[in-house]
Order: structure tokens, then C-alpha cells, then sequence
């Protein structure tokens, strides 16, 4: 199987910065996309930032500009650097890999963190 750990969240003022990261583990062959969705009460979840395997990326338009994703492939760990936060930020993050298991086969599959939550307030 394959586990996604996701740390970084936390409570900030607005204007500031976290660090978000999450790292793959268990059975990956390759690791096609990495990627942070996010989801606030009462809305569906969305995709925040996504980084494919040959480095190219997507943000949504609320966050471009404020929010960096990167990658560690030797570490299969993805980041996302988050700066300028606003209170509309506020949601549960969570951390999404398509994963290749098999060298023999070519599937991928999707798997999800449990989430971490990003409070943005004064």
C-alpha cells in the first residue's frame, strides 16, 4: 500500500506563511503527479497546486502568485509554500499522489493524506 503524511498546518495571521509537506511511502514504483487540494465548510473540495513528473505545474487562480509548489523525487515529498495567506485559505489541506505500484503493470492509482488544517486569522 501506499501512505501519505502531511505536516505543516497550523494557525496564522493573515499576510502570513506556512509550509506545507508530504511525503509517500510503500509500495511506488513511480510517482506521476503530486498535488494539494484543499476544502473549507460548506464548499467542495478543490485543487490548490499540482506538479506532474516532468516538473510541469497548475494553481488555481486564487493562489497564483502567493503559492509555490515544489518536489523532492528522491524523497517522493512535495511541498507547497504558502505566502501572502488570506482568511478565505482557511480550509483542510490535503495532500494527493497518482502512483505507479508495479513495474509490471503501467496502472496508477490515486491516494490521499488525511488531511492538516490551515487556519488563517487574527
Amino acid at each position: 500500500q501506499v501512505q501519505l503524511v502531511e505536516s505543516g498546518g497550523g494557525l496564522v495571521q493573515p499576510g502570513g506563511s506556512l509550509r506545507l509537506s508530504c511525503a509517500a511511502s510503500g509500495s511506488i514504483f513511480s510517482i506521476n503527479a503530486m498535488g494539494w487540494y484543499r476544502q473549507a465548510p460548506g464548499k467542495q473540495r478543490e485543487l490548490v497546486a499540482r506538479i506532474i513528473s516532468d516538473g510541469s505545474t497548475n494553481y488555481a487562480d486564487s493562489v497564483k502568485g502567493r503559492f509555490t509548489i515544489s518536489r523532492d523525487n528522491a524523497k517522493n515529498t512535495v511541498y507547497l509554500q504558502m505566502n501572502r495567506l488570506k482568511p478565505e485559505d482557511t480550509a483542510v489541506y490535503f495532500c494527493n499522489a497518482l502512483v505507479r505500484r508495479s513495474i509490471y503493470s503501467g496502472d496508477t492509482y490515486n491516494y490521499w493524506g488525511q488531511g492538516t488544517q490551515v487556519t488563517v486569522s487574527s
